[in-house]
């Protein structure tokens, strides 16, 4: 298994690509820069899967699935915010292209293969509907919930920060010290360090 990631928007969000063998899976492709298409040409890419659907996460699927035919998956109650991203993208000066539907749907509980690698679906909402975090061996991606140093934002349509804080608090922290957050924006960091240091869950 190996694990890419690409900063990509004027707003420096990270998109993942999960590698197993010859197959590879695409999280939060937020624009489908060049590098990122370069790195997908040599693998079978099966599916894009999304934390959740703010424009910052989503413009670059319409390009990731042209380039590859892999399928979309997201959370059922993301969809409204996936249908709107283009619009919220105009206001902010980003172009972000009309987005298709997903051709499936993921919950609490499900998981998503890439190989032998098997990532764990877990409900994660407070920054957006329909927000999850993927469970993986040693490590989880978080999307916007859990930063190093911080939490994501709850002020957004949708947002709710005590619903944030008990996704953190019984989603992620009871995860071992060790494991690696890979966040949704800025560096990645530990389970034991944001317990022991983040301010914002003393």
């Amino acid at each position: 298994m190996e694990i890419l990631s690409f900063v990509v928007t004027p707003l420096a969000e990270n998109c993942y690509v999960i590698t197993d063998g010859g197959d590879a899976i695409v999280i939060d492709p937020g624009d489908a820069i060049p590098e990122l298409l370069e790195a997908l040409e040599d693998y079978n890419v099966t599916k894009i899967i999304l934390t959740h659907a703010h424009m910052d996460h989503v413009g670059g699927v319409p390009g990731v699935i042209e380039k590859t035919g892999a399928t979309l998956v997201c959370h059922r109650e993301a969809v409204p915010m996936l249908e709107v991203a283009h619009e919220h993208g105009a206001k902010y000066g980003m172009d972000i292209p009309p987005l298709p539907a997903p051709d499936e749907f993921f919950d609490e509980g499900d998981t998503v293969t890439v190989g032998e690698v098997t990532l764990k679906v877990v409900n994660a909402p407070g920054h957006a509907p329909g927000h999850v975090a993927f469970l993986g061996d040693g490590f989880v991606i978080g999307g916007d919930v859990l930063f190093a140093g911080s939490v994501g934002r709850s002020d957004l349509p949708g947002g709710n920060h005590d619903v944030l804080i008990d996704s953190i608090r019984t989603k992620l922290l009871p995860l071992d010290d060790d494991t690696v957050v890979l966040c949704g924006h800025g560096p990645a960091t530990t389970i034991g360090r944001e317990r022991a240091t983040n301010p914002f869950l003393q």
